[in-house]
């Protein structure tokens, strides 16, 4: 370990430069005159805000799109002039924090158009509003298509407020060979051609990271990518297949190793007894910097450029993995948990599969606890 890491106990490397790759390839593949807009909600879904939307931006994306208001507030210290949108719904108190932020909103219903443009009103602004229809997500939107148009047209009369865009969000878009994906984008497609009439200028979008890899037609003027950009593949197989490069790994190291007789225990429960005589390393990260309680005795920890399994029930700061019968490992030695070491290498898809989730639940349950250390 390098001096700076003997001071860690777990950290996550998070690599701008594949941030950037990664839009640049999703830039490449979309339909002419399409923009990318950034998803970087909850943290870039773990891997840092700030510097996640500076390498997407310099990857090619145009916008940046947060869920909360707290969020877009966050982004603006950084990024002056980017566009920014906020998809999630928000109070009154929250839609005031997006408004200071400069954001553009969501608007999904009319109690909610109405104080947008009350808002905009005492401001003495304009209120940027993307008109959600439900196409099938069950979430926010309007479903009835005439409702959608009323809200738009209510925007585009209203004089503080300006219809931004019309948009929808796929609900099967990562479930290759569906049939209900098509049918959103159809339903989706002719609610948005009769809105662009109300308003020519408008933005309309619907593709999330899968529907922008599986569907040019999906693609419209702007795709709005999350999980692709941090180079996880959305439908959780390879991201190499995409062109995907993933941008984190997340690492620890051996605090010890200990020899254990056949049948002598390890964590909480004993749910693990040593088969046969063995050692075993112990690691100082646990469910507490993010490592799933679930990982025990099915996950796996690269050290040494090996593959050595978790050993027991994770605990909150510590968890074992079996060396086996003969070891060189030593304490000191680098442990990766997400990432490469050697010829190996552990994806977020393969630590989802073996936890029954997806990746992006995976790089968003890195804690606060786990220090991020940026860089190309």
């Amino acid at each position: 370990m390098s001096r700076d890491d003997e001071t860690r106990r777990a950290w996550a490397v998070i690599d701008t430069g594949a941030v950037e790759a990664n839009c640049g390839r999703l830039v490449d593949a979309l339909s002419d005159g399409a923009e990318l807009c950034a998803v970087v909600k909850a943290d870039a879904y773990g891997h840092g805000a700030a510097p996640c939307a500076a390498a997407a931006l310099r990857g090619g994306a145009s916008r940046l799109a947060v869920a909360a208001a707290a969020e877009a507030e966050e982004l603006r210290q950084h990024f002056p002039e980017t566009p920014l949108f906020v998809m999630g719904a928000l109070t009154e108190s929250e839609l005031g924090l997006a408004l200071d932020a400069g954001a553009e909103v969501a608007v999904w219903r009319q109690g909610f158009r109405e104080l947008c443009s009350r808002r905009a009103a005492e401001r003495g602004e304009h209120v940027r509003a993307h008109v959600k229809h439900d196409s099938g997500m069950g979430r926010l939107g309007e479903r009835d298509p005439e409702a959608v148009l009323d809200l738009a047209r209510a925007c585009a009369q209203d004089p503080h407020l300006e219809l931004a865009g019309v948009w929808t969000h796929f609900a099967t878009a990562d479930e290759r060979g569906d049939t209900f994906f098509g049918e959103q984008l159809d339903a989706f497609r002719h609610v948005a051609e009769r809105v662009r009439e109300l308003a020519p200028g408008c933005t309309v979008h619907a593709a999330n990271s899968a529907a922008t890899l599986r569907e040019p037609g999906s693609h419209f003027d702007m795709v709005r990518c999350g999980i692709a950009i941090y180079g996880l593949d959305p439908f959780q197989e390879d991201p190499a297949a995409h062109g995907l490069r993933p941008a984190m790994e997340l690492r620890s190291y051996v605090a010890d190793v200990k020899r254990f007789p056949a049948g002598a225990s390890a964590g909480y429960g004993r749910t693990w007894r040593a088969p046969a005589d063995t050692w075993v390393g112990v690691l100082p990260v646990g469910y507490g910097d993010g490592v799933r309680r679930g990982l025990g005795n099915v996950g796996s920890v690269l050290i040494r450029g090996r593959r050595h399994p978790i050993a027991g029930t994770v605990s909150m700061d510590n968890i074992t993995v079996d060396l086996g019968p003969e070891t060189e490992v030593e304490p000191g030695d680098a442990g990766v948990l997400i990432g490469s070491q050697g010829d190996e290498r552990i994806g977020a898809e393969e630590m989802a599969k073996a936890l029954g989730t997806i990746n992006y639940e995976i790089t968003c349950a890195v804690s606060q606890r786990v220090p991020r250390a940026h860089g190309s």
